[in-house]
């Protein structure tokens, strides 16, 4: 059985305890953290890539795969794998994850009118990023 991580007509607003009120990008480092490849994936094409493509393409360039590599892909779904509410970019980098009708997804700035237009939108889901520390 595959598992997938992807949403369809879903916004994932920042977390609660998200702290910044701006929406920031991830620091750039040597070894690319996984909030810095997320925010990139996400970033240079919008509205391109599935959570699941998202998910897995940040798995194998930290694995050192191919992202085309179909068995390497059946083989890491074929567990359950966290979505992107799970992502630093919700808890802690202030983006929300819009998800479209296909399951594309791109970033919104926290501070944005897109967001305050997607977060009040009764016509889609809405959940929240994960939390970094319990209630």
């Amino acid at each position: 059985m595959a598992h997938t991580t992807n949403y369809v007509d879903t916004f994932i607003e920042v977390a609660e305890d998200c702290p910044t009120e701006h929406a920031q990008e991830p620091p750039a480092t040597e070894n690319p953290t996984i909030a810095a490849l997320h925010y990139r994936l996400l970033a240079e094409q919008p509205y391109s890539r599935t959570s699941d493509d998202v998910v897995f393409e940040t798995y194998a360039l930290r694995a050192g795969i191919a992202v085309d590599d179909a068995v390497e892909r059946a083989l890491f779904f074929s567990v359950g794998r966290p979505c992107l509410r799970s992502s630093p970019l919700g808890k802690r980098y202030g983006w929300g994850l819009h998800h479209d009708a296909d399951g594309r997804v791109a970033l919104v700035a926290r501070e944005s009118d897109e967001y305050s237009r997607r977060a009040a939108d009764p016509a889609i889901s809405h959940t929240r990023a994960m939390r970094s520390r319990r209630a």
